[in-house]
């Protein structure tokens, strides 16, 4: 039998060292781990007992199950700063209760939206996690003076590898973004139409030569990866014309962000040793491989910079990305040396590796939501179409999609916005703010240091005290001669209709800086698709695929989703010319 006074000591150590965590926390599992782990053996020896096998287990399942248990406890009792504020009791107690339920079926945006249904607009969901719905405090943590962006953003980033707008806070995000804004002027904006209308003819045509049900989500996939790929590589991805991604560069990247997103909700003290998992392939085959790959696109995208390419030393099956220079478009670094420091090649590669990401799935998910909407409202389907019609009646000329004083397309504009309100492209907006340097006050509740806040955007889009009818498919509510909310509630039946709360791009400074191009793609891709095809579902393929699809979707950071099979017919009453003048 275990001597008691060992045990006792053991579980005080672990009530001691608990105290002493709470003041001096440690935040790298670097230093966490050593410690925890060299303490039991000190005691023994402090205490002069013998080192035995039945010691150090004893020692070790005292000490650990003490320290174990006054954490939950102090985390669940009424002196932890976030006692106040309701939530499961689980999501209290520890950070792995939401991990699991994020990672395991990708539901986290539908749990939150459940946490808030049940709790009301400001959530517990971790021991020092908050989840807050409320418009006021998304602009207070998000806008100018807001939260900084947490441990989470930068937990596991390699040494060796440049930061990126996304992790990026203070001076050098702002650096950072006006390289990329002087990318996404009204100027610059209107040269990468070249490639959207070049893409987007070559989707229609792809999609004409299909003669069974098509998988819509698979096509518009494919069509991002090229269209980003001009913008960020100056071409080279052809994965329209070869009918599938050959280079796996699709499938990578969202392998990837699955990692991401996992790592994202793991405590920050595990992230932290997350350069030294990358470094044991056999224990991490999947991350290791997917982080490989990524770095190799990285390195493609630098060497697309720079004219003495070494092909013999590119990937073969990857070489003929290089075939193009880059255009001079997104992102090649300050050009006109604008910035007192220009960013390096490697900076700019990494970037382009976020702007595939960040510009390929989201647009993607938002076009394939606001067909699977249209099918599933025929009445909201036949006014997209008239309006179509009557703006362009031979549908030969749609450069006027482009004019940004464009207005004519009023209703589709509108079903844009309310797909963007029902599903979001990031449906828990990233990653969280913290409150860093002492307590914040939030919407009048106080913040404290340490507390990471989350804004979830699909909670935030189904309040019904903002939006009227949340989680039906009204494009009408969007409807109005003038952008005040004011007046369109003196003409719809809406009683709610917060535009404060309508937040598809995030907000503030750190707000989606290709949100502008993102909606241009929309608009026109929708507009050449609606106006060149009937979308029907497919009566043969399964209802997850069909009628029930958005079942399909997934949260790994950003939205995933499953095929969407339909039929497409002619329009036999219009006939599309999609030449470029």
């Amino acid at each position: 039998m275990a001597d008691l006074g060992l045990v006792v000591a053991s579980c005080v150590l672990g009530f001691v060292s608990h105290l002493f965590f709470r003041r001096y926390e440690p935040h790298s599992a670097n230093i966490a781990v050593p410690i925890l782990v060299t303490i039991p053996p000190a005691l023994l020896i402090l205490l002069h007992y013998a080192v035995s096998l039945g010691s150090i287990l004893t020692v070790y399942v005292a000490f650990l199950s003490a320290l174990s248990a006054s954490i939950v406890v102090y985390r669940l009792s009424p002196f932890h700063p976030l006692a106040a504020y309701p939530g499961p009791v689980l999501g209290k107690a520890t950070q792995l209760w939401i991990l699991g339920i994020a990672t395991a079926a990708g539901h986290q945006y539908l749990y939150l939206k459940k946490l808030h249904d049940q709790y009301g607009p400001f959530v517990r969901i971790g021991p020092n996690e908050l989840s807050m719905i409320d418009a006021a405090a998304a602009n207070q943590i998000l806008g100018p003076g807001g939260l900084n962006k947490g441990r989470y953003f930068t937990a596991g980033r390699h040494a060796s590898t440049p930061p990126t707008i996304v992790s990026l806070i203070g001076d050098a995000h702002t650096s950072k973004r006006r390289v990329w804004n002087r990318g996404m002027t009204s100027p610059a904006i209107r040269e990468y139409n070249v490639f959207l209308v070049k893409r987007t003819q070559q989707l229609i045509e792809r999609l004409q030569n299909q003669t069974t049900s098509v998988d819509i989500v698979f096509w518009l996939d494919l069509f991002a990866l090229d269209l980003m790929g001009d913008l960020s590589f100056g071409g080279g991805f052809e994965s329209m014309k070869e009918g599938r991604d050959k280079d796996l560069i699709g499938s990578r990247i969202r392998g990837f962000m699955k990692y991401v997103f996992f790592f994202l909700k793991t405590p920050a003290k595990i992230t932290s040793l997350i350069p030294e998992l990358l470094t044991s392939q056999p224990k991490f085959p999947g991350l290791y491989q997917h982080c490989i790959f990524c770095r190799k696109l990285a390195n493609l995208f630098k060497n697309s910079m720079i004219s003495d390419i070494n092909l013999p030393s590119i990937e073969p099956r990857m070489a003929h990305l290089l075939e193009q220079k880059i255009c001079g478009t997104i992102l090649y670094a300050d050009e006109a040396g604008l910035e007192k420091e220009r960013p390096t090649l490697e900076s700019s590669a990494a970037d382009g590796i976020v702007a595939i990401i960040a510009a390929s799935d989201t647009t993607v998910s938002a076009i394939a939501c606001c067909i699977w909407l249209m099918i599933t409202h025929p009445g909201v389907y036949q006014k997209v179409q008239t309006e179509l019609d009557q703006v362009f009646p031979d549908a030969n000329n749609l450069d006027g999609i482009y004019d940004p004083e464009h207005q004519e397309l009023e209703y589709l504009s509108a079903c844009i916005q309310e797909t963007l309100r029902l599903h979001p492209p990031l449906p828990s907006n990233g990653g969280p703010r913290q409150a860093q340097e002492g307590d914040r006050e939030i919407s009048g509740r106080v913040i404290p240091a340490g507390t990471s806040v989350y804004t979830p955007t699909y909670a935030l889009h189904h309040r019904p005290d903002y939006f009227s009818d949340p989680d039906k498919f009204i494009p009408e509510r969007w409807l109005s001669s003038n952008a005040e909310p004011k007046d369109l509630e003196k003409q719809t039946p809406f009683n709610a209709h917060e535009t404060s709360a309508f937040m598809p791009f995030s907000l503030g400074p750190a707000n989606c800086v290709g949100q502008r191009f993102a909606k241009r793609e929309m608009l026109h891709v929708l507009s050449m698709l609606l106006c060149t095809f009937d979308f029907k579902f497919d009566k043969g393929s399964r209802e997850v695929e069909t009628i029930h699809w958005t079942d399909s979707i997934k949260e790994f950071f950003v939205a995933t989703r499953g095929p969407m099979k339909v039929q497409l017919t002619r329009r036999s009453a219009v006939q599309v010319s999609l030449a470029v003048a």
